[in-house]
C-alpha cells in the first residue's frame, strides 16, 4: 500500500499535531467538531522532510494532491481550473509549533483571467475579482518566483495616484486589472517567463515554494533562537479560498484571541477590516477596526464568532488565536491555535483557568516556560518605546533584565559617578575581570566586547541580577579615546545607552524601565507553589553575602548551595588579602590572617542568620593567588614609569615581585583550591575557624545553623585525607573552646574528571559532592571557557560541529557521563551521600532536567534563577511521568487527553 502524504480535513484530528502540523490538525480538528471550516486538505510534514532530502516530491505525493482536489471539487461544487465555475485555493505553511510569519502563504490560487471575468460576473463585483488576481500574481510572484517585494507596492502606489484615491479599497475594477497587468510585466521582466496561467502548474509550485520556506533564512533564524529542531518539516494546506474582499458591507476578515494576549484579562481581544483579506489585517496597510465594533457592522457574525470563540476555548482548553473570513455575511474559521502572549499573560491564564476548573494545577505549571519567568523577575523595558527604538548593535544575552545609564569604561570611575554623583551608569570594557566587580556592583548593567556567556561579566552579572551584553562585537572600544563606535555612530563617555540583558540588543539614548517586584507577582507565586509540590530537586542558592542569601530565600532558595569566600576579598578587603600574599615571615602572616579572621566571622554569621534552619554549604578559597593581585602587565608599566620619571616605585616593585612569584603558565590548572590549602593551609584553617565560630555564635542565638564545608578541585582522595583532617581538627577546637556542639558536613566539590572517575573513594571521606560543572566540562573538552566562546566555540554551535555551548548546557553523553557515574560510586560508598551541583548549569532548565534524572539531591543556581529552578524541577517530574509539550502553552495531563 502507498504511503500517506495527504489527508484531507475529515481524516485528521489535534492529536495529528506532529504529521498534521498544528495548522493542519486544528483544521481538521475544527472540521471534526463542527466549526464552519472551508474544506481542504493537508501534505505531511513527513513529506517536506522527504522533499528536503531529495530535492522532489516523494513519490505518490503528487498524485494523492491531485486527488484530493477531485474530492474538494466535489464538496464544493465547484471545478479547480475551470474558468467557467473556479475552485480557488490558499496554500498555507504549518509547522508542529506555531511559528508566526516564518513561512510562506500564497492565496487565490488556480484564478486565471478567464476566471476573473466569471468571478465578476457571479458576484456582480468585478472590482472584487481583479483584487483577487492581482493578490495572487503578487503573492505568487514574490514567495515561489522570488521577485522583490518593493516593485510591487510602488505599482500599487502608481495605480492609487493615477486615479486619485488614497487606500487600496477605493481602487476601481479597472485600476485592479491594470495592476494585475503590470504585475505579470514586473514577474516576466524578473523571471523571464511568462506568468504561469495553469492552476495545477500554479499549486505544484506553490506546494514546493512552502516546503522550501522550511529552510529560509528567517525560518531557520526563527527555530535556533526558539530551539525548534530544524528535522520537523512544515505541512502544507490547502484550503478553498472564502473571501471577505467583497464590497458588500458584508464581508470581512479579522484576527482575535480569546483572552487579552498582553494581560491576560478574560475579554474578547482583536481586530479585524471589512473588504479585506487576512494579510491586509496583518501587514498594517490599513488601520483595522477593534473586533467588538463587529457588533454593530455584522451582527449575526459577532455573535456566531463570539459562540464559537468559547467553544474552541472550552474544547483546547487553552486560550485561542483565531482567524476568521466573513464571506457576504457567512462566517468561516480559518485557523485556530494556542495564542502568543506576554509572559504575564502567561501566568494570569494559567492561574485564571485552574480557579475557573478548566485546568488542573499541574497543567498550569506545565505551561509555564522558564523564559516566562525570566521576563517577569527581571527589568524590562516598557514594551510600546521599545518596538519604536532601532537597535545599535547586538550582542550575547548574557544576563536578562533592562538597564539604563550613563556610559563609563572602568570600573574606578563608575563605582565614583555611582556613589558621589549618583548616577545610573553602564560599565562597558572589552571584558571584565575579578578587579572589576566593584564597578560592575556600582552599574546597573554590563556591556563587553569579548567574552560568552558564561564570561566573568556573565557569571557575576546573573549572581548580581544585573542585566549584561557580553561578546557585543559589533561595538568597538577605544579606552584611550574613552569612546566605542558602531560603524560611523560614536557613543562617548557620559552618554546615555540602554541594555536589554534579555535579547542581547544595545540601544542608544533612554528606554523607560518597568522594574517588577518579587512579591507583587501573586500569580507566579501561585505557580511557583504548585511547582513545589510536584518537584523531587530541591532548589539551593548560590550567594556570597546575606544580603544575597535573604534574596535566594525570598525566591524560595531551600539552602545555600556555593557561598564563594574567595569573593568576600574582594573590594576594599583586597588589601587584606594582599597583606597577607606579601607577608615575609609566619608572623606577619598569622597577623594578617587575624585582621581576615573576623570580617569572614561576621560574613558567614550573617549568611546563617538569613539561612536559619536550611544548610549552607561554604567554598574555602579556590582561586589562585595572583587573582587577589594587580595585573603584572601593569605593574611593569608602572614600575618602568616611576623609573624613567626618577620616582620611588618601593610598594610597586614589591608587588611585582610577588607577582612574578606567583606567575603560573595555566593558572587554573596550577596551585588553587585544594593545593592551595595543601600548600598553605592556614588560609582554609582561618575559614574553617571562621565558620564555626559563627556557627556557634549563632546557635546559641537560637539560629539552627548547619554548615557544610567544601574543599574544592580535588583529583585524588590523598588531597583530601591530608587537608580534610586538619579542617576537622580545627572545627572541632572551635567547637570546643566555644563548648557547643553543631551539626556539619564536609564535603568536596567535584569538578576534575579523576574525582568522577574515582568517587568511591572519595566518598568514603566525604559527606557530600558538588558539581562544579563550569571546570568539569572545562576539563573533560579540554578547553579554556573564555578563550574557547572568544575564538570559536559560538562558531561550533552555529556549524553543528557541537549541538549546544557545554557551558550553558550540560553536555550529557560526555560531562554528563562522569557525573552520573560519580552519583552510582559515590553511593555505592555512602548511600546517604547528598550530590548537588553548583555551576551555572544549576539555573539551566535542560540541566536540571538532567540533574533529576541522574539522582542529584539539589540544583544551586544565583537567587534570581531560583524561581526558575523550581519550575524546572518540577518540570523534570512531568516529563518522567510521561507529559508531553512541557513548557508549551495548551500542554494537557497525558491521562485526560
Amino acid at each position: 500500500m502507498a504511503h500517506k502524504w495527504v489527508y484531507m480535513f475529515e481524516e485528521g484530528d489535534a492529536e495529528m499535531r506532529n504529521l498534521l502540523g498544528g495548522k493542519g490538525a486544528n483544521l481538521a480538528e475544527m472540521t471534526r467538531i463542527g466549526i464552519p471550516v472551508p474544506p481542504g486538505f493537508t501534505a505531511t510534514t513527513e513529506a517536506c522532510i522527504a522533499y528536503q532530502k531529495d530535492g522532489a516530491f516523494p513519490e505518490g505525493m503528487w498524485d494523492q494532491v491531485v486527488a484530493s482536489m477531485e474530492k474538494l471539487n466535489e464538496q464544493t461544487g465547484k471545478t479547480f481550473g475551470d474558468a467557467s465555475n473556479p475552485l480557488l485555493v490558499s496554500v498555507r505553511s504549518g509547522a508542529r509549533v506555531s511559528m508566526p510569519g516564518m513561512m510562506d502563504t500564497i492565496l487565490n490560487l488556480g484564478l486565471t483571467p478567464a476566471g476573473v471575468e466569471t468571478m465578476g460576473e457571479k458576484f456582480g463585483d468585478m472590482r472584487f475579482a481583479w483584487d483577487s488576481y492581482r493578490r495572487l500574481i503578487q503573492m505568487f510572484g514574490k514567495v515561489v518566483l522570488g521577485a522583490p517585494a518593493e516593485p510591487f507596492e510602488e505599482i500599487i502606489d502608481d495605480i492609487r495616484k493615477e486615479e486619485g484615491v488614497k487606500t487600496d479599497a477605493e481602487v476601481t475594477a479597472n485600476g485592479w486589472k491594470e495592476c494585475a497587468r503590470r504585475f505579470k510585466e514586473l514577474v516576466e521582466n524578473h523571471t523571464g517567463q511568462p506568468f504561469p496561467e495553469d492552476p495545477y502548474e500554479q499549486l505544484r509550485l506553490g506546494t514546493e515554494a512552502v516546503f522550501k520556506s522550511w529552510n529560509g533564512k528567517r525560518a531557520v533564524d526563527y527555530r535556533n533562537n526558539f530551539g525548534i529542531p530544524h528535522d520537523w518539516g512544515t505541512a502544507v494546506n490547502v484550503v478553498t479560498m472564502v473571501y471577505g474582499n467583497f464590497a458588500d458591507g458584508k464581508s470581512g476578515t479579522g484576527v482575535a484571541f480569546t483572552r487579552n494576549p498582553s494581560t491576560g484579562e478574560k475579554k474578547f481581544y482583536g481586530e479585524y477590516l471589512l473588504n479585506a483579506q487576512g494579510e491586509d489585517v496583518v501587514s498594517g496597510a490599513r488601520t483595522p477596526t477593534e473586533v467588538s465594533k463587529l457588533v454593530e457592522e455584522i451582527p449575526s457574525a459577532w455573535h456566531e464568532l463570539q459562540d464559537i470563540a468559547q467553544k474552541l476555548e472550552q474544547h483546547y482548553r487553552e486560550m485561542q488565536d483565531i482567524e476568521f473570513t466573513i464571506e457576504a455575511g457567512k462566517l468561516w474559521m480559518l485557523q485556530t491555535r494556542n495564542g502568543k502572549r506576554t509572559a504575564a499573560s502567561v501566568v494570569k491564564i494559567a492561574t485564571d483557568m485552574v480557579d475557573e476548573g478548566l485546568i488542573s494545577k499541574t497543567e498550569a505549571v506545565a505551561r509555564v516556560q522558564a523564559s516566562d519567568i525570566d521576563q517577569l523577575l527581571h527589568p524590562r523595558f516598557d514594551p510600546t518605546v521599545l518596538a519604536k527604538t532601532p537597535v545599535l548593535a547586538h550582542g550575547l544575552n548574557a544576563s536578562p533584565g533592562a538597564a539604563v545609564g550613563k556610559v563609563y569604561f572602568d570600573a574606578d570611575t563608575a563605582e565614583q559617578k555611582t556613589k558621589e554623583e549618583g548616577e545610573d551608569v553602564i560599565l562597558v570594557r572589552p571584558l571584565t575581570e575579578p578587579d572589576d566587580v566593584h564597578g560592575m556592583l556600582a552599574a546597573k548593567g554590563i556591556l563587553t566586547q569579548e567574552g560568552g556567556a558564561t564570561s566573568h561579566a556573565a557569571v557575576v552579572a546573573r549572581q548580581l541580577g544585573k542585566p549584561c551584553v557580553s561578546g557585543c562585537g559589533e561595538i568597538s572600544i577605544n579606552l584611550k579615546e574613552r569612546k566605542f563606535t558602531v560603524g560611523d555612530v560614536v557613543v562617548k563617555e557620559g552618554d546615555i545607552i540602554s541594555l536589554n540583558g534579555a535579547k542581547g540588543d544595545v540601544y542608544l539614548g533612554s528606554i523607560p524601565v518597568v522594574v517588577p517586584e518579587f512579591e507583587e507577582q501573586t500569580e507566579l507565586q501561585k505557580i511557583l507553589g504548585w511547582a513545589d509540590d510536584t518537584r523531587r530537586l530541591m532548589v539551593w542558592a548560590n550567594a556570597d553575602d546575606p544580603q544575597q542569601a535573604t534574596r535566594a530565600r525570598k525566591y524560595g532558595a531551600q539552602g545555600i548551595g556555593l557561598c564563594r569566600t574567595e569573593h568576600m576579598f574582594l573590594g576594599e578587603r583586597t588589601q587584606l588579602f594582599q597583606n597577607y600574599i606579601l607577608a615575609e615571615d609566619d608572623a606577619a602572616k598569622a597577623a594578617a590572617l587575624a585582621k581576615m579572621l573576623p570580617e569572614q566571622r561576621d560574613d558567614f554569621h550573617g549568611i546563617f542568620k538569613a539561612m536559619d534552619g536550611l544548610p549552607v554549604i561554604i567554598r574555602l578559597i579556590d582561586p589562585p593567588l595572583h587573582e587577589f593581585l594587580p595585573s603584572r602587565e601593569e605593574l611593569l608599566v608602572d614600575v618602568a614609569l616611576a623609573k624613567f620619571k626618577g620616582e620611588s616605585a618601593g610598594e610597586k616593585e614589591r608587588l611585582l615581585a610577588k607577582a612574578n612569584e606567583l606567575q603560573e603558565y595555566n593558572p587554573m590548572l596550577g596551585l588553587r583550591g585544594v593545593r592551595l590549602g595543601v600548600m598553605m593551609p592556614d588560609v582554609n584553617k582561618m575559614q574553617v575557624r571562621a565558620i564555626f565560630e559563627a556557627a556557634c555564635d549563632a546557635a546559641k542565638e537560637g539560629v539552627d545553623v548547619h554548615p557544610e564545608v567544601m574543599i574544592p578541585l580535588i583529583g585524588h582522595v590523598n588531597e583530601l585525607k591530608f587537608l580534610q583532617k586538619l579542617l576537622l581538627d580545627e572545627a572541632k577546637a572551635v567547637m570546643d573552646e566555644k563548648g557547643t556542639t553543631i551539626s556539619y558536613k564536609f564535603g568536596t566539590m567535584i569538578e576534575i574528571p579523576r574525582a568522577a572517575l574515582t568517587a568511591d573513594e572519595v566518598a568514603e571521606l566525604a559527606q557530600f559532592f558538588s558539581f562544579g560543572t563550569n571546570d568539569l566540562t572545562q576539563m573533560t573538552y579540554g578547553l579554556s571557557r573564555d578563550d574557547a566562546e572568544r575564538h570559536f566555540l559560538l562558531q561550533y554551535v552555529e556549524q553543528g560541529i557541537l549541538p549546544v555551548n557545554p557551558f550553558q548546557t550540560i553536555d550529557r553523553d560526555g560531562v554528563g557521563l562522569l557525573m552520573k557515574m560519580a552519583v552510582e560510586k559515590g553511593r555505592a560508598t555512602r548511600s546517604d551521600l547528598e550530590i548537588g551541583i553548583c555551576g551555572e548549569h544549576g539555573g539551566d532548565p535542560n540541566s536540571i532536567d538532567f540533574c533529576h534524572i541522574i539522582g542529584l539531591n539539589y540544583v544551586s543556581c544565583s537567587p534570581f534563577r531560583v524561581p526558575i529552578a523550581r519550575l524546572s524541577a518540577a518540570h523534570a517530574v512531568l516529563r518522567e511521568k510521561g507529559w508531553p509539550r512541557i513548557g508549551d502553552l495548551g500542554a494537557i495531563d497525558p491521562a485526560k487527553s
